[in-house]
């Protein structure tokens, strides 16, 4: 079913471990407005995958699975839930070998395609904050306010690496850098919807900015710059 395009979207793009996912859910919660985490779709698309024996290189039969399905990003939630078929699944789809298979699937033109229609589905009354690599440049090219937050390599290896070696014990930093490293180069370069800013786009780096400073830096130019 096509959206209506008169429903507000703000996108906030950008690198792995620049926190967009933080201040998109933050922002989503203070305006009452659905959230979207496009990266999860993909991480979603992995995990069930991996759950029905389907090989992370078969583009059909990821294509089909796609389609049907159920996820939701509730915005509202005190925690940082992602549903799947009804079911939080928010901590098996964080961890590094989630994101190595999300980002399998994600170079497979088919299978952004279809995505994309989903994506573009979640833009609902009273409005949208999308999160993702290229919400502003492809999903929601028409947004009305667009943000690219992104932070240096090293910054955001270190954030990942504080989230995640609670869970992984015998995470060893540098192999986190490598990884934000490596994700970059395909993410910028891949032939589909590179990461890159949309032109109409405010960059925010938040290499030296805490969440909070990042959330107020973000409220500011939403208030003063965009949304015009």
């Amino acid at each position: 079913m096509p959206t209506d395009k008169s429903i507000p979207v703000i996108t906030i793009d950008g690198p792995s471990g620049s926190g967009k996912g933080t201040i998109s859910r933050m922002l989503a919660q203070e305006l009452g407005y659905h959230f979207l985490d496009s990266g999860a779709l993909y991480r979603l698309l992995a995990l069930a995958a991996e759950r029905r024996g389907i090989a992370l290189d078969d583009e059909a039969a990821l294509v089909v699975l796609s389609r049907e399905l159920d996820i939701r990003f509730p915005a509202a939630s005190d925690s940082e839930q992602v549903l799947l078929e009804g079911v939080d699944v928010n901590n098996e789809i964080r961890t590094e070998a989630a994101g190595a298979g999300a980002s399998r699937v994600a170079v497979l033109p088919q299978v952004r395609t279809a995505l994309l229609a989903r994506q573009r589905n979640f833009r609902q009354e009273p409005g949208l904050v999308a999160d993702g690599r290229d919400m502003g440049t492809v999903v929601f090219p028409d947004a009305g306010a667009k943000i690219f937050l992104t932070a240096s390599a090293e910054e955001r290896a270190r954030r990942r690496y504080n989230q995640l070696k609670e869970k992984e014990m015998n995470l060893v930093f540098e192999d986190v850098l490598a990884d934000i490293e490596a994700r970059d180069e395909r993410d910028a370069n891949r032939t589909v919807a590179p990461l890159r800013p949309a032109a109409d786009a405010a960059l925010v780096d938040t290499s030296e900015l805490d969440i909070p400073a990042t959330i107020e830096c973000v409220r500011y130019l939403l208030k003063n710059h965009l949304n015009r």
